[in-house]
């Protein structure tokens, strides 16, 4: 599995990047390849309050449903607007093209709390 060392995880296996103030997130390579192909992103609302370990959206495969939880609490600023007509993104390229939305944090120091590559990995 790919989990690039400059990202931080959380267990529930959506991946963070701290892009400027913001932070951008997606599901891991991990998950996506337990789901599967992916055939729909419920990603949360531009505007929604999303909070740190609470479902802020869904991921559906062939196989399954799952929750997408929040890393961190925080205000949703952007979605990812391909993942609409092309939610394989997500498996194809789970680090970049498929992010799934950014979130303006309550406190970007909350990012400091989730897991490193390695730790993320050795919980798998």
């Amino acid at each position: 599995m790919n989990h690039p060392s400059e990202l931080k995880y959380a267990r529930t296996h959506e991946w963070v990047k701290i892009e400027g103030d913001l932070v951008v997130t997606g599901i891991s390579d991990h998950a996506q390849d337990a789901l599967g192909d992916l055939v729909y992103v419920e990603a949360p609302e531009v505007g929604q309050r999303v909070t740190a370990g609470e479902q802020a959206g869904v991921v559906e495969s062939v196989k399954t449903a799952s929750d997408i939880h929040a890393p961190v609490s925080g205000v949703v600023v952007e979605v990812n607007p391909d993942l609409e007509d092309d939610p394989d993104f997500v498996n194809d390229a789970p680090y970049s093209k498929g992010w799934i939305y950014k979130i303006k944090p309550d406190n970007l120091a909350d990012v400091d709390g989730l897991l490193s590559s390695a730790d993320y990995e050795a919980g798998l």
